[in-house]
């Protein structure tokens, strides 16, 4: 069984790439900001290895917003998708992968000024914690939009 490819499946397939691609790739430099200060926290007190270890797997979700997002809408992808399906899926996937991408950097980015207190001797694991819900509440959005999205052009 071959499928024609049409301008709105293409539309679909690049949305769902870019939703993955992008909130992959702002966890992987998240995680990679947060794991850099983790590394040289423990330096200095290694007993604080678990606190780090947690404030750097945090931007970790914003990828995982990202493939949900992907089961969500990729379910609905057949040959006869409409233009305008395949222009919110393309859509969702903007908006999804870039929100995400964002986020992600900027928690990775808030826990390890986090993890280098914490490397300093300062007890701010929890309100580190507390702050790194900020950005993440904007990926728990556009991980909304998503499912809106999804039922406002396959109803």
């Amino acid at each position: 069984m071959t499928t024609e490819l049409t301008m709105p499946l293409v539309m679909a397939y690049i949305g769902l790439g870019l939703m993955v691609a992008l909130s992959g790739i702002g966890s992987a430099i998240g995680v990679s900001i947060a794991g850099n200060a983790t590394v040289g926290t423990i330096k200095k007190k290694e007993s604080a290895f678990g606190q780090c270890m947690i404030l750097s797997a945090l931007a970790g979700t914003q990828g995982l917003y990202g493939f949900g997002g992907f089961f969500i809408m990729y379910t609905s992808i057949v040959p006869e998708l409409t233009l305008l399906q395949g222009m919110g899926v393309f859509g969702a996937g903007i908006i999804l992968g870039v929100v995400a991408m964002i986020s992600a950097i900027y928690q990775g980015s808030l826990a390890a000024n986090g993890i280098a207190g914490i490397g300093q001797g300062h007890d701010v694991f929890g309100k580190t914690l507390v702050l790194a819900v900020f950005p993440e509440l904007y990926a728990i959005v556009a991980f909304a939009a998503t499912f809106l999205i999804k039922g406002a052009i396959f109803q």
